[in-house]
């Protein structure tokens, strides 16, 4: 008997990992251990689109099974199983795409890595698209947070990949740790749901306004803090030192959505929440701008792009709080090509020059001549220049928001078109034109390995931004026709060239090594001081002052209660002389005093 689709794109990538994990000698030799993990991504992946063309933007789901889970007072308080549908069919695509052109990659990036370490890496890739996949077909938030918190552990082993190196093992632990606390919201309002509902399932029928508003802000706390939300997003730029396709899985297209996509997911609970809608779109808004201008005065080519992440990850949070779910939704989809992309082109440059300071690279299209005409389409579809992917999406972005009233979060991301162009071009020219400015590099075109994924991903970019009337019919089962440009688009792309050109003089001549250490002052370091002053001064403080009290007031008290057992056992123990002598003598001495108490009529 077949095995249906959904199980497919589970169990392969499970498969592989158990494959890996359990046999040593296989996860020895590292080449070995990536194949077979490609091939259960390759199924996987397979699957999935399969799934997706048989989803046809109708009312029923492709695929919808649950087996009984947690049975409680006669019902079943939560199920597993999986949910296929015009929601979920989409980002199973994008999950397999993406994980299987890292994975490929990796093998002419990490190709001096030694066996044992890169069949460690490959089994973590594994583990991590049957978590991913996992959260995206859960049926019920239960599932999701599963998925949700096996995500994390996955990006905290791959992020701290190199971990010998100190600052690696930090950036590990730093991620792990912010999104733990912002998890804490996340399962609050699983709590609150399945408290109120009996079950976990996305029916807001059950929910009083007020609770649902606080269920959604509850989640919310977690979506910004897995999808980098200022000022949760300090951990981002950090995560950047782990191996450069760790950044294109987890921190371009795939874990960093995950809290967008749960937001899409759970759309029925947030939907009537207006509050919530609104908070989400001014922090999507502070987003998109502000981490548009980290980019700006970043040299650090990764951590740029990191910063570029985080401020498209603004655009998707703020068209979910305007209402505009399909461009929420399609913008997440575009992003996931060319951001992905960028990352690999990034990878590539460093993987040739040695280097990830933009400042020590230059004239690089001759000698890289594939990397630059790629990585130039990822950054002008990330400027929002058409025909390019990222232009229909950041289009349908600015419209949602026009129609949904909010000018101030529309006009955040406005200045945030304008900036994400002035780094985009910026780089583009300080990265491959005028001079090598870096006398030891020998750069050299990354080898066909490197090079097939990043042509699949460049070809994404391109195609993908033409199917927006097709995507609409798939999530809301109508399509909204040809897809039209809208004025606000008009002034975006307007915005956007006139980026390009600032972002091209700052390259040739102009610089804003004077706006660095202000942009830093401004909207990094607080955050960081503010976040560190608080784990040492409050939390650690906290920590050792109820240490202090488990250990001498809890504990004491019952080391109390145990030594005066003892002690009184002692004493009692010394009435046991024996002797028959003395139980006769106690035996009268009781009779008397009884004898004696009868008598009295007391």
């Amino acid at each position: 008997m077949m095995l249906p689709l959904p199980a497919l794109v589970l169990l392969a990538p499970l498969v592989a990992f158990a494959v890996v994990a359990l046999y040593p000698s296989l996860r020895r030799r590292g080449p070995a251990a990536g194949l077979a993990v490609v091939t259960g991504s390759s199924v996987s992946l397979l699957a999935g689109v399969l799934m997706l063309v048989g989803q046809q933007g109708l009312d029923r789901p492709v695929a919808h099974q649950v087996w009984r889970w947690m049975p409680s007072a006669g019902q079943d308080l939560a199920q597993v199983g999986w949910l296929v549908d015009s929601t979920s069919a989409p980002m199973v695509v994008v999950v397999g795409l993406v994980a299987l052109c890292v994975q490929i990659y990796s093998f002419g990036y990490l190709h001096d890595e030694p066996g044992p370490a890169l069949g460690r890496y490959y089994a973590w890739h594994a583990l991590f698209v049957v978590a991913m996949q996992t959260l995206v077909m859960a049926p019920n938030l239960m599932q999701a947070f599963i998925g949700w918190e096996l995500v994390g552990l996955c990006s905290y082993l791959l992020i701290g990949y190199w971990w010998k190196e100190a600052y690696v093992g930090k950036a590990a632990v730093k991620a792990f740790w912010v999104n733990k606390v912002a998890d804490g919201g996340l399962l609050l309002g699983l709590i609150v749901l399945g408290g109120a509902t009996g079950s976990f399932e996305w029916d807001p029928t059950k929910l009083d306004p007020a609770l649902l508003t606080a269920v959604t802000l509850l989640l919310f706390v977690g979506v910004m803090g897995k999808s980098a939300q200022v000022p949760l997003h300090v951990w981002l730029p950090d995560a950047m030192a782990g191996p450069t396709p760790v950044s294109a899985l987890l921190h371009a297209a795939t874990m960093v959505a995950a809290g967008v996509f749960l937001v899409v997911r759970a759309w029925p609970l947030f939907e009537g929440a207006e509050t919530t809608l609104t908070i989400m779109c001014w922090f999507g808004g502070v987003t998109a701008f502000a981490a548009a201008c980290f980019a700006l005065v970043e040299d650090d080519v990764k951590k740029m792009l990191a910063f570029s992440t985080c401020s498209q990850l603004g655009y998707m949070v703020a068209a979910l709080g305007s209402g505009a779910l399909v461009a929420g939704y399609f913008h997440l989809t575009t992003h996931a090509m060319f951001k992905a992309l960028l990352f690999l082109g990034a990878g590539s440059l460093i993987h040739a020059v040695g280097t990830n300071a933009m400042s020590e690279m230059g004239g690089l299209r001759k000698q890289m001549p594939g990397t630059f005409v790629l990585f130039t389409i990822g950054c002008l579809a990330l400027a929002g220049i058409p025909p390019l992917a990222g232009f229909f999406s950041k289009d349908l972005v600015l419209e949602g928001l026009l129609h949904g009233g909010q000018f101030g979060p529309l006009a955040l991301c406005l200045v945030g078109v304008v900036l994400t162009a002035v780094y985009s071009g910026r780089a583009v020219v300080k990265i491959f034109f005028g001079e090598l400015r870096s006398p030891d590099a020998h750069p050299h075109e990354s080898p066909p390995s490197m090079m097939g994924p990043m042509l699949l991903l460049g070809a994404a970019t391109i195609i993908v931004g033409f199917l927006g009337a097709q995507f609409s019919g798939l999530v809301n089962g109508t399509p909204d026709g040809a897809f039209h440009v809208a004025p606000v688009g008009v002034a975006g792309l307007v915005l956007a060239l006139v980026g390009l050109a600032i972002g091209k003089w700052l390259a040739d001549g102009g610089s804003v090594a004077q706006l660095k250490g202000l942009g830093e002052y401004i909207f990094s370091s607080p955050l960081d001081r503010f976040y560190e002053t608080v784990w040492r001064r409050v939390l650690l403080v906290g920590a050792a002052w109820l240490a202090w009290v488990d250990r001498y007031v809890v504990d004491g008290l019952m080391n109390l209660v145990g030594w005066g057992s003892i002690v009184a056992a002692e004493r009692a123990r010394k009435l046991q002389t024996g002797l028959v002598t003395d139980y006769v003598a106690a035996v009268v001495v009781g009779v008397l005093v009884v004898a004696l108490y009868t008598a009295s009529g007391i």
